[in-house]
């Protein structure tokens, strides 16, 4: 089929190589629940661990990459720059605060969590970050279509990724052809299984659909994301769920049954707007 959890990569708009799958531990508590994640994860074959700043675990995701066994240079580590700290202007002081947590001297991928007020003058220090060659890629996360067009009207260094809301429930398909097509700039999907507030691992369109592959929920909505061209990072805290979810890669969605899925958009995001929040 398409490889392994290992070897299934995107090339960034920069060059830079990114895991197609990773694990992300939004809303994963610090501590033995983070590390045992991160640690799981790895021996399973992933190489791509997406934290922020504001999830509180950024010591821990360190920790857990240590106790793994796999060297940091085979782990492409994404972390954010938080809201607060992009309004204050402290966006060097934020990402050394983030690599002293973290246990490392580099970021492979450093974005900007929110459009927060002050994320141009954020993306300019994002830039210089970059070219000193203290992050491997930068990009933005919740970036609208007009966020995008004005980012690249005042910079020359494109995004190598937005990190946005996707999921079956709310497919956010208009941005993620927008980003693919001319902009060139890669998508990720988080709350890529619907997030707290979905129901759609519970839906019965997508039982009948697992039942024909002898698939998980999750792992078919993983596989669909991955078809679409999108990096997925799925949470867990559960070992048995973790190494379910990169079980994915020998399968292919039908087109019928993928376009089943995208047909499921209902539009309703369980996350914030990003062009009304107030955090």
């Amino acid at each position: 089929m398409d490889g392994t959890v290992s070897d299934t990569m995107i090339t960034l708009n920069n060059g830079v190589p990114i895991p197609q799958l990773g694990l992300g531990v939004f809303r994963t508590p610090d501590g033995e629940a983070t590390s045992d994640a991160v640690c799981w994860a790895l021996q399973a074959g992933y190489r791509h661990i997406d934290t922020a700043m504001i999830y509180g675990n950024e010591e821990s995701v360190g920790e857990g990459i240590r106790r793994s066994g796999v060297s940091r240079r085979d782990v492409f580590v994404t972390t954010k720059l938080w809201n607060d700290d992009i309004r204050a202007g402290r966006t060097r002081q934020a990402y050394q605060e983030s690599l002293d947590r973290l246990g490392t001297d580099y970021i492979d991928l450093y974005l900007i969590h929110w459009p927060a007020r002050g994320w141009q003058q954020a993306w300019e220090e994002m830039e210089e970050l970059y070219t000193q060659r203290r992050v491997r890629a930068i990009g933005v996360c919740n970036f609208q279509r007009h966020h995008l067009e004005e980012l690249h009207s005042i910079s020359s260094t494109k995004p190598a990724v937005d990190q946005v809301e996707s999921s079956p429930q709310f497919v956010n398909q208009d941005l993620i052809d927008y980003c693919h097509g001319d902009l060139r700039v890669d998508v990720e999907a988080y709350s890529p299984l619907g997030g707290s507030g979905g129901s759609v691992l519970g839906d019965p369109r997508l039982k009948q659909i697992c039942d024909k592959y002898g698939k998980s929920p999750a792992q078919v909505i993983i596989r669909w994301h991955l078809q679409r061209g999108v990096i997925v990072i799925p949470k867990s805290v559960h070992r048995n769920r973790i190494e379910e979810n990169a079980q994915v890669f020998d399968f292919r969605l039908d087109d019928e049954d993928m376009a089943a899925i995208t047909a499921m958009d209902s539009g309703k995001r369980t996350g914030g707007d990003p062009d009304h929040f107030n955090f």
